[in-house]
């Protein structure tokens, strides 16, 4: 069993920046893809990014490319999601992941989920 709990989450500007963190604990978590997904209201959960067990990989949807930054670090059981120039199509509740296997924007992969924390970008 794992257990994931996001932080970071805020209220920002657009334009601003914000570092979420997720800490694992209950497992191995240097064996486990770890990801991000957000889902806004009204809408379906998003795939954001992902990076491999050995931090050599990272994916992201097209709309954070160059603005969003995925890491881990495997010593401290945790990945972090660096967002740069936040927009406000960026506000929604953000979730930790972790799973194997194949990476893909659905979440087929994922295994474990951390409960959310919410991001809110103004304009």
């Amino acid at each position: 069993q794992v257990q994931l709990v996001e932080s970071g989450g805020g209220l920002v500007e657009a334009g601003g920046s914000l570092r979420l963190s997720c800490a694992a604990s209950g497992g191995t978590f240097s064996s486990y893809v770890m990801g991000w997904f957000r889902q806004a209201p009204g809408k379906e959960r998003e795939f954001v990014a992902a990076i491999s067990w050995g931090g050599i990989s990272t994916r992201y949807t097209d709309s954070v490319k160059g603005r969003f930054t995925i890491s881990r670090d495997n010593a401290k059981n945790t990945v972090d999601l660096q967002m740069n120039s936040l927009k406000p199509e960026d506000t929604a509740v953000y979730y930790c992941a972790a799973g194997s296997g194949l990476v893909t924007t659905s979440t087929r992969w994922t295994k474990y989920w951390g409960p959310g924390t919410q991001v809110t970008v103004s304009s």
